[in-house]
């Protein structure tokens, strides 16, 4: 499953990401679930959780699904306000 994460920061860490998807329940937890998980970032291993994702970044994760970041445009938030 590939699902789209809006930002509308310059970036978000892979910390934010896994907790924005709810494979965390807080940032703290990061560390731990890197060092036992698999996480690509752009077709390479990834394990630090301070890993800055930009827009146009794709994180994949076995078992859980491939994240693509992408900059919220004012077209996104006013379809959300409708």
């Amino acid at each position: 499953m590939k699902e789209t994460i809006l930002i509308d920061e310059d970036f978000i860490t892979l910390g934010q990401l896994l907790k924005r998807v709810d494979i965390i329940s807080s940032g703290g937890m990061a560390k731990h679930f890197l060092a036992e998980n698999t996480v690509y970032l752009d077709d390479e291993l990834e394990n630090r959780r301070g890993k800055k994702l930009y827009p146009g970044s794709i994180v994949e994760i076995p078992g859980e699904g491939t994240y693509f970041i992408q900059k919220e445009t004012s077209e996104d938030t006013s379809e959300e306000t409708r």
